[in-house]
């Protein structure tokens, strides 16, 4: 697997430099949002994010209120990357893992260039709870991974955007999500190391595999949903480039131009 030093110099001319362009130098207000200090709270207004209500002195008001943060001054991004089994697949330009690779090594130049702190964290598939032990002080935090654990990850996720911007960096194969008529083929799961004999040929199989796919991939939206996490979906069929476009231009339009809030 290629280093990130050198995944960077290859993609410096391809990718960083055509996003900073269109970041025009302010990466901040696309993925940064609310700063570390608390400066006081008021009464809500319409369009405030939910996620910024004081229960604590919404109920003792009897009216809705929420925080509002002093401006960070220094911003920490940590990519927390996925190192399961499971990011060893790949059908089409790399791995899931060096698609992982490429994402972090970009997200940490731009970081870093723009004068703040990047940090890396490998964990084990649905361990995610370990980052929380590392990463104390509310920073940004991309989340790379397949999240292809059965479960065991949601809760902790939810735990992380309480007191961090968390983005979930979403990795797949257009292999996973299709079974291929080939025959009879033994088959194992990356994550238990489980083999077993299946007949693709058979169409009632096929079948059953793309809803499995299909339900296991809603099931993942809804875990973002309900820890209301936003997603970046990359794929190893296609370059960093266009999905990191389409999601800054989706950030902007939601208005994340404002560190000071949202």
């Amino acid at each position: 697997m290629e280093t990130p030093e050198r995944v960077l110099r290859r993609l410096e001319f391809k990718i960083v430099r055509r996003l900073d362009g269109f970041l025009f130098g302010d990466y901040r207000g696309v993925f940064y949002g609310p700063s570390l200090d608390l400066a006081e709270v008021r009464e809500y207004q319409p369009g405030d994010e939910v996620r910024r209500i004081d229960w604590n002195v919404t109920a003792r008001m009897s009216r809705i209120f929420v925080r509002q943060y002093l401006e960070e001054r220094e911003l920490t991004a940590w990519l927390a990357v996925d190192l399961s089994p499971s990011m060893r697949f790949g059908t089409r330009r790399q791995l899931k893992r060096d698609t992982a690779t490429e994402f972090s090594a970009v997200a940490a130049y731009i970081v870093t260039r723009h004068g703040d702190k990047a940090g890396l964290i490998g964990f084990p598939g649905r361990h995610v709870c370990m980052i929380a032990k590392t990463v104390r002080r509310r920073s940004l935090l991309f989340v790379v991974s397949d999240f292809q654990a059965k479960d065991g990850w949601e809760q902790p996720l939810r735990e992380l955007v309480r007191r961090h911007e968390v983005i979930a960096v979403w990795v797949t194969d257009p292999a996973e999500r299709e079974l291929p008529d080939v025959g009879g083929l033994f088959v194992r799961d990356p994550e238990t190391g489980e083999q077993v004999w299946v007949d693709t040929s058979d169409r009632r199989l096929r079948e059953t595999y793309r809803n499995l796919v299909t339900a296991q991939e809603q099931k993942i939206r809804r875990a973002f949903r309900h820890a209301m996490v936003d997603t970046l979906e990359l794929s190893t069929a296609e370059p960093l480039v266009g999905p990191l476009l389409r999601f800054i231009s989706r950030r902007k339009r939601r208005g994340r131009w404002n560190l000071a809030g949202r």
